[in-house]
């Protein structure tokens, strides 16, 4: 299940005002450092996705993904929005201190 904060919503509304607006694809994305994190991306309906309507739009995440997340929200913070899950996605491990050093694979 995804859910969709009122403050995302907005922003999404606006982004779309002078656009045709299309389905939002919530995937894992190569977080750096970090490891892998959740993000958004405008994408089509593909054969092993669930589909989800929030407010006026439609949200897509791959079955596998969705299974392995768990419950998904999304929300919007200063710096952009914010795509948490349920279920721990990240990885990664090294920190971003060792970044420099190439010991970690960045």
């Amino acid at each position: 299940m995804i859910t969709v904060s009122e403050s995302a919503q907005n922003e999404l509304t606006k982004y779309f005002e002078d656009k045709d607006v299309q389905p939002i694809r919530v995937h894992l994305a190569d977080g750096g450092c970090a490891g892998p994190r959740l993000s958004l991306a405008l994408d089509e309906l593909r054969d092993g996705d669930k589909s989800f309507e929030q407010g006026s739009f439609t949200f897509l995440i791959n079955e596998e993904l969705a299974q392995a997340s768990g419950a998904v929200s999304i929300d919007m913070t200063p710096y952009g929005f914010q795509v948490s899950s349920e279920n721990e996605m990240g990885g990664g491990g090294c920190g971003c201190s060792s970044c420099g050093t190439g010991s970690c694979g960045c």
